[in-house]
């Protein structure tokens, strides 16, 4: 599993608007609608089991399909997947579409912390994006793959046939926040950085020409009202750095993929849902930099 937790741990780099709140949960502007795709494929497989347990799956090859498609057999009533850098947790099987034999399977192992987005998945698979979008935690996805939206390398790999669809089960195990989400925060901190966000939560920040803060600086900008950041506790953020002098953003997992690791001594005691901005100032040959911060999870602790 990928982790930058170096940049979480020190919060020291070497060296995008404001966001709204709609009303229902939308995806890429569009209202989220699960019921408008196709349930005939639930008659083409019969899916048992637990969620979150390695399903019992029996395909009725061969699958036909023109075009990717999906059906919830389960809904859940957890919180909806509402953009491609959402982080979340899944659990997935592909089946050939022809003779229903299963092709690849994820872990099974209620690792909570197996976190990535659907910009991870749909790079493995593009129908992924399409059969997630506006999901919710504790779904149990079908989906039916074209070739093209299986991938063309993935075909190849798996020997499958040129025309030959794809069958996933997908169960969306635990999905954390898109973005910051509470009450905004007055901060009267002067020389400080600006930030703006993009309707999806994306920060932008502007930075003043005045010089760099001496010491480290810590502000809260939206407190969210989740659970308390503890030491030791792994969390699940967005971030976006941008370099003091050179105003230019350094890093960003935004669009990508969300950032995983320890807590930073920073962020111990905010709270799920908060945005926080820290400057850390020019240290050990790194320069200076603003550090915004979207605090979206906590990974739980597996039971012994």
């Amino acid at each position: 599993m990928r982790k930058t937790s170096a940049v979480l741990a020190t919060l020291s780099l070497a060296a995008l608007a404001l966001t709204g709140c709609a009303s229902a949960p939308s995806f890429a502007g569009e209202t989220c609608d699960r019921a408008a795709d196709s349930s005939a494929i639930l008659d083409s497989v019969t899916v048992d089991g637990e969620l979150g347990a390695k399903p019992d799956v029996e395909v009725f090859g061969p699958v036909k399909a023109s075009k990717t498609s999906y059906a919830d057999a389960v809904v859940g009533d957890g919180r909806t997947l509402t953009s491609t850098s959402q982080p979340f947790v899944l659990d997935l099987t592909f089946f050939a579409g022809n003779s229903g034999k299963p092709l690849y399977e994820t872990e099974y192992n209620d690792d909570l912390s197996r976190v990535h987005s659907i910009a991870y998945w749909s790079q493995k698979s593009a129908g992924l994006e399409k059969a997630l979008e506006c999901a919710t935690g504790g779904s149990r996805v079908v989906a039916v793959l074209t070739p093209d939206d299986f991938g063309q390398a993935n075909v190849e790999a798996f020997g499958l046939d040129d025309d030959e669809n794809v069958v996933a089960v997908i169960d969306v195990l635990d999905v954390s926040l898109a973005r910051a989400e509470g009450a905004p925060q007055f901060n009267d901190a002067q020389g400080m950085p600006t930030v703006v966000r993009a309707p999806d939560g994306t920060p932008g920040v502007i930075v003043p020409d005045s010089p760099a803060p001496k010491k480290s600086v810590t502000q809260t900008l939206i407190k969210g009202d989740g659970a308390v950041v503890e030491k030791g506790q792994t969390i699940i953020t967005n971030l976006t750095a941008v370099g003091w002098d050179d105003k230019k953003v350094a890093t960003s997992t935004w669009g990508s993929e969300p950032n995983i690791g320890p807590a930073a001594n920073e962020l111990v005691g905010a709270t799920v849902g908060s945005q926080l901005l820290v400057v850390v100032p020019e240290a050990d040959g790194n320069k200076a930099t603003a550090i915004v911060v979207d605090i979206l999870g906590i990974v739980p602790t597996p039971e012994q």
